[in-house]
């Protein structure tokens, strides 16, 4: 505990004392701390006239150096005695009882470490620290005492003694002033929502202030690109209910009046810009509801039109003229060049583990490049792609004169490794198990490995991949692949199969949204376990199993030497949930550059995105493909076997060439496909943090081009006929992993195709 310091005096005439000269200052009770030390922060010097109020500036001064827990002075004749009890030192800092957060996390938050002297002010400004840690988490009600255990020489040991408690949920949301919206649609807009008992994994439902604050510019967004160019949020209240048991968050909003666009300009004084290719780019329309995120879109339109132009410095300013009796607003996009300037250096922080240059090679701007914030944004955006930072930071400083700036970038690793176990169920496989290494950020560098093994019912397979994405230090794809596999055809065709090899990758872009990757594969592949005669054997009692003679002929080992090449073009608005934009990708192989097996094969995929509104969502699909063999025979293993995900609504290999002499109606597969796919997706009425997503689809498309010799397999059926279907297909992103049911109504088919009107599947990883 630490007391007020306090100081003795000899008995003394006032005026005497007033004149005592001290002659000598003396310290005691110190033990690690120099007397000389204890002196240095003492005002009174020998030789000096003492006073009280140096006496009393002095202990201050020794109070505020936060080495000591007691100070007396007192004089004793002309010797001024100065009595200190020294502060502890800390042994060890422990926390017990936490467990929503972890150690480190709090070790991070306190001031107080091991051999650190202790201070009473540090401990509670450390508690107080570490329960915001806790209310930031939703823990509200926890509570955190501090213990010293007193050691020898003066050192001590602190516990925190920490009870959680449980989190503070929020009970209710509630809009006040909403007229246009419901409560319920704005509960969609926010990020917070209430607690219900299906989300529990989630920290959504948990009071956050920060969150709230984001909140408030989430319903700003939603209401300013729905035309109410006057909105505002007048206040966001979170009240804790009288038991701390949860919490009741309150937002007040002034709606204001929906405007409309008005006059629609473009006006710039920039000679090598063309004004009715500025006026293109335009997203406002005159009519329409206004709308602030096509503002800020046209923006980064004009400023990159500008840039690719050689304005680097072009800056784009809207002006905006409202005329509130019509409740409409007029704009005008002023394009003029800016002050130049130009990146005088890049400094990267945060990064202990990733090497500098794998930051500095996703950057679009170089040391002495010309500043363009449309870089500038890409850059940031290609670093948080890479996804080995939790947080990317990016700044303009000012530089050394007034034409140059600092970019800083600033980063936070993250965990890059990751060690997955998977299980699942599907009606193709049964039961799934597998296991999942793999590293995307190795020795810092960005290389990516992974090793994986997976067992099913019908297929087990063990990989190994290795990826350097910025091979020989250029924009550059280099790879290696390794597999084995073996899969149970038996219900499809009557065989089981065995593949393994190795392979090697080596890719390059075309453009910004364009690649090329040319790849080589040598395979050895076995068609085995074909355990039944041939159909057409003599041999063969009537009444038995039988197989294909296509199959019994192809039973045996081949190796495969191929070559091919993927071109991709990616024009989606998002990667990973488009809803706008298209992709294509053609995909070519040639096989016979050694090898027993000669043929080309081509395939097309190509996916087009397009919404009808905020919650309609409309996607289509085409794939096609044929493959030719050269001076001889395909080979059964690699003829198209489609259905099941490929048209819904047939099993896998359910379409296509079958014989119907064999048992089993053996599919023995095509050289040629061409399938499309229309889907819409549509709101189900529940709540978005379920995850459950639903759409309907119709797929179509023919399969078929047998090239079997029917003088030599006469039971080969093969229509190049329409198929089709429609369907309901549901998702779940649950907390034990994704879920998909697909129900699918044949519309068109052929006798002998096998139908599958349900397909689930399901999986999680932990």
């Amino acid at each position: 505990m630490i007391c007020v310091g306090s100081i003795g005096v000899a008995t003394h005439a006032e005026a005497a004392e007033d004149q005592l000269v001290v002659t000598e200052v003396e310290v005691s009770g110190n033990q690690r701390i120099e007397a000389e030390t204890v002196r240095s922060y003492t005002l009174i010097k020998p030789g000096a006239i003492y006073s009280p109020e140096l006496a009393d500036q002095s202990l201050k001064q020794l109070f505020g150096t936060g080495l000591f827990a007691d100070i007396t002075m007192r004089l004793e004749g002309t010797k001024l005695i100065v009595s200190v009890v020294e502060n502890p030192i800390i042994n060890r800092v422990a926390f017990e009882g936490n467990s929503a957060i972890k150690e480190e996390d709090l070790q991070k938050e306190v001031q107080l470490q091991p051999r650190v002297i202790y201070t009473r002010a540090k401990v509670q400004s450390d508690v107080t620290r570490m329960i915001e840690l806790y209310r930031r988490g939703g823990r509200f009600s926890a509570t955190i005492e501090p213990k010293v255990i007193q050691l020898p020489q003066n050192r001590v040991d602190l516990v925190y003694e920490i009870n959680e408690g449980p989190k503070t949920k929020i009970a209710s949301i509630n809009f006040i002033g909403n007229k246009e919206f419901s409560d319920g649609t704005l509960r969609e807009v926010i990020s917070t929502s209430e607690s219900a008992w299906w989300k529990f994994l989630s920290s959504s439902d948990s009071y956050d202030p920060d969150r709230l604050t984001y909140d408030r510019e989430l319903l700003r967004r939603y209401y300013l690109q729905r035309g109410y160019a006057d909105f505002r949020v007048v206040s966001a209240v979170a009240d804790l209910s009288r038991d701390d048991a949860a919490f009741h968050i309150t937002f007040t909003v002034d709606e204001g009046e929906i405007y409309h666009f008005g006059d629609i300009a473009v006006a710039t004084d920039l000679d090598k810009l063309n004004q009715e290719e500025l006026e293109a780019l335009l997203l406002p329309v005159t009519g329409e509801v206004y709308d602030a995120g096509l503002i800020d879109k046209t923006i980064d339109q004009l400023t990159y039109a500008a840039g690719t132009q050689g304005y680097a410095f072009a800056e784009v300013r809207p002006r905006v003229k409202r005329r509130q009796d019509e409740r409409v607003i007029d704009l005008t996009f002023q394009i003029a060049e800016g002050p130049r300037v130009y990146v005088e250096r890049i400094d990267i922080t945060g990064n202990s583990r990733t090497l500098d240059k794998v930051i500095r090679r996703q950057m679009r701007m170089s040391e002495g490049d010309a500043f363009n914030k449309v870089l500038l944004d890409k850059s940031e955006k290609n670093i948080r792609a890479l996804q080995y930072f939790g947080k990317v930071e990016i700044t303009q400083n000012p530089g050394s004169a007034p034409d140059k700036t600092i970019i800083g970038v600033d980063v936070q690793e993250q965990s890059t490794g990751s060690l997955s176990l998977s299980a699942g169920f599907s009606t193709l496989d049964n039961a799934v198990a597998g296991i999942q290494l793999s590293e995307r950020n190795f020795l810092g560098r960005g290389l990516q490995l992974s090793t994986s093994l997976s067992i099913s019912a019908r297929r087990q397979l063990i990989e190994f991949h290795y990826t350097d994405p910025y091979f020989l230090d250029r924009d550059l794809v280099g790879g290696i692949d390794l597999f084995g596999s073996e899969t149970d055809f038996q219900n499809e065709s009557s065989f089981d199969s065995r593949s393994q090899g190795f392979g090697f990758r080596f890719g390059f872009p075309l453009s910004e949204k364009s690649r090329f990757l040319a790849r080589y594969q040598f395979r050895l592949d076995e068609i085995f376990n074909v355990r039944y005669l041939s159909c057409s054997d003599p041999a063969l009692v009537p009444g038995n199993f039988c197989v294909s003679p296509i199959i019994k002929d192809a039973e045996g080992t081949e190796y495969r030497s191929i070559v091919g090449y993927d071109y991709y073009y990616d024009n989606r608005n998002d990667p990973v949930e488009p809803t706008g934009g298209w992709d294509f990708l053609f995909t070519q192989n040639f096989a016979g550059l050694g090898g027993t097996v000669r043929y080309v094969s081509n395939e097309i995929l190509a996916r087009y995105y397009f919404p009808l509104s905020d919650d309609f969502l409309t996607s289509w699909r085409f794939d096609g493909g044929y493959i030719h063999g050269i001076g001889d025979d395909i080979p059964l293993s690699d003829h198209f076997f489609k259905g099941g995900n490929t048209i819904r609504g047939f099993a896998r290999g359910g379409v296509g060439p079958r014989d119907l002499t064999s048992t089993n109606s053996d599919a023995v597969g095509a050289t040629a496909y061409i399938f499309g796919t229309a889907e819409l997706s549509f709101p189900n009425g529940l709540p978005d943090a379920l995850g459950i997503k639903t759409s309907v689809f119709a797929d179509g498309g023919y399969i078929g081009l047998s090239d079997y010799d029917n003088t030599l397999y006469p039971g080969i059926v093969d229509d190049f006929a329409p198929r089709a279907s429609v369907g309901l297909s549901l998702y779940w992103q649950s907390p034990f992993g994704p879920i998909r049911l697909d129900f699918a109504q044949v519309l068109l088919d052929e006798p002998y195709d096998e139908q599958e009107a349900f397909r689930f599947s399901a999986g999680t990883s932990f």
